[in-house]
This record gives C-alpha cells, structure tokens and sequence, in this order.
C-alpha cells in the first residue's frame, strides 16, 4: 500500500489527509463500515457525538484492537454538540465520547459548530439533541465561543485530546477565536466542493497555520457536484469516477477530506485516490463555485446560522 499522504498540525501531530467520514451513517451499519474502512487502508475517522453512532463505533475500534491493531495507528476526531458549550460540559462531553468511542484519547477534538445552545444532558440522543422552548425555539445559553475555546485547551492539557480545532468556522469566527486563544486551533472543518469552494477561508487558514479538512466532498447525497459534467469529463479523461476527482481536489488543495459511505465498494473507490489532476483540472474545478451550501443548518434548526 502506499505510503499514506499526511498534513502537518501546528501541535506537532500529523493527520492522515484520506479519511472516513461516519455522518450519516446508521446504527447497526456503521460499526462494519468502519471496520471495513480500515481494511481497505483508512486511518483517520471523523466521529461527532450528535452523530449518535460513537458507541457502535466503539466497539468496532474495540474489535479492531483485539486484532492486534494499535491505538497509534489510527487517527480519530471527535466534536462537542452545541448543547454542551458550558467549560464544565466541554469535559463532560468529551469524557463521555472517549467512553463511547472506548479510547483513552483523542487524535483532534472539535468545537462543532459556533453556536450555544442550553444543556440537554449526556449522551447526545434523538430526544435531547436540541432545546427548544414552548413555541418552538431554539434555547440558547449565555455561554461565550471564548469561554467554550478555554475549556477545550482545558480538555487537552488534561492528556484527554492531543489536538483542537473547530468545525464551520468563517474567518470572522476565526478572527475572533485567535484574539482570545492561548493554544490556536490545529484543524477547521468545513464544507467544501466545487460548488463551495471556500478558497477565500481556505487561504486565511493556511495564512495561519490553521489545517482544513473538507466534509461533504461528494454533496453529502444532494443533486450537485457528483452530477456536474465538468466533473464527469475531468473523471473521464483520468479514467477515473465523479467522486474520486472530487476527492482528489480537496486533497490536491492541501485539505485533509471524509467522504463517508456504507457500501463497500463506494469505500474502496473514495480511498484510491493517489493520482493527479493537472493545473488545469483544478482551475475548471474552482471554477464552478457556485457558493451553494449543501449541508445548510436551517433545513435542521430552522435558523440560518450561515448567514
């Protein structure tokens, strides 16, 4: 197999730039998605308490372990829900996904999103996932993006994370985030494809020394840059599928990228990516941003947080 291409974090840890991304991914499958993931040559799996699948997960890691893998060879992210931004509930949180997960540590441990919302309890269930008031409304704590940050550096000197970052950060929010921060964040993970490139937040992570990792690579299952036919001649001319190409130019940006998918074959497809699309790919490619958020929140908490 080959050697595995790996992006340098500014805490010194190296991430493996081909992940598994397990969003989406139902009990009862993703345990044997992920076990599959790593036999196919996965190392870095992205996880998230309101994924509502780490147990499951968990076992499959455990599983793996009694086969004689090493907690060091796999690398594995995890994230705070909203519900839990409270520096008491950031170490809560997290002790209860390195249960769940069964890991003494995590490789990189995300703020998931900047938003704070009251607390609803551990675990992160389909019942307490979102607080809402009598009329509907999202109840909101008075808990700042500051405070929540100091608690996460908590979390790492305590040895339960050896990195940190956030997730759906804007440059504003990042801005924000660096005149307050004694450890900088290591990772910000974003959506990005070719519809929403996010070259401009891209740039000013790297300007900082701040890795991105892309999700939703392939459109996260919605009419969009899988279907594009741009993207189909590009694949054509390198013999080589829609997804992979998308894949590949996340990666060819220096982002790591987790696509996530329970079908075997789909998984062994998104990992073998180890070609190139030349200058002028790219350029077609970044040229079909459209600024189109495919993973928009308001379809779920019924505000538009991107705005």
């Amino acid at each position: 197999m080959s050697a595995e291409p790996v992006g340098k974090l500014n805490s010194g840890a190296t991430i493996p730039l081909r992940g598994f991304g397990t969003w989406k991914a139902e009990p009862g499958v993703v345990g044997e998605c992920v076990k599959t993931a790593y036999d196919v040559g996965y190392r870095h799996f992205d996880c998230a308490a309101i994924y509502q699948n780490e147990k499951e997960i968990g076992q499959a890691f455990s599983e793996l372990f009694s086969r004689g893998v090493k907690r060091s060879d796999i690398f594995v992210t995890s994230k705070v829900w909203n519900t839990c931004h409270d520096p008491q509930r950031v170490v809560e949180a997290c002790k209860q996904t390195l249960q769940d997960l069964r890991l003494d540590y995590l490789d990189l441990y995300l703020v998931h999103w900047p938003c704070n919302w009251e607390f609803t309890g551990l675990p992160i269930t389909a019942d307490n996932w979102i607080p809402k008031d009598k009329d509907g409304n999202i109840k909101f704590s008075k808990v700042s993006l500051e405070q929540t940050w100091h608690a996460m550096e908590e979390v790492q000197k305590m040895g339960l994370v050896k990195s940190i970052g956030v997730s759906n950060y804007s440059i504003v929010n990042m801005l924000d985030l660096f005149s307050y921060c004694k450890i900088p964040p290591a990772v910000n993970q974003i959506e990005m494809h070719p519809y929403y490139a996010r070259t401009d937040l891209l740039e000013f992570c790297k300007s900082r020394g701040v890795h991105v990792t892309a999700y939703s690579p392939l459109g996260s299952g919605k009419h969009g840059p899988l279907q594009d036919e741009t993207v189909a001649k590009i694949a054509k001319k390198h013999g080589r599928t829609p997804a992979q190409v998308l894949i590949r130019w996340c990666l060819q940006r220096g982002c790591s990228v987790i696509p996530k998918s329970v079908k075997k074959e789909r998984i062994k497809e998104n990992f073998d990516v180890l070609f190139e699309l030349s200058p002028q790919d790219m350029k077609e490619l970044e040229a079909l941003d459209k600024n189109i958020i495919l993973n928009h929140q308001k379809e779920y908490w019924g505000f538009n947080i991107h705005a």
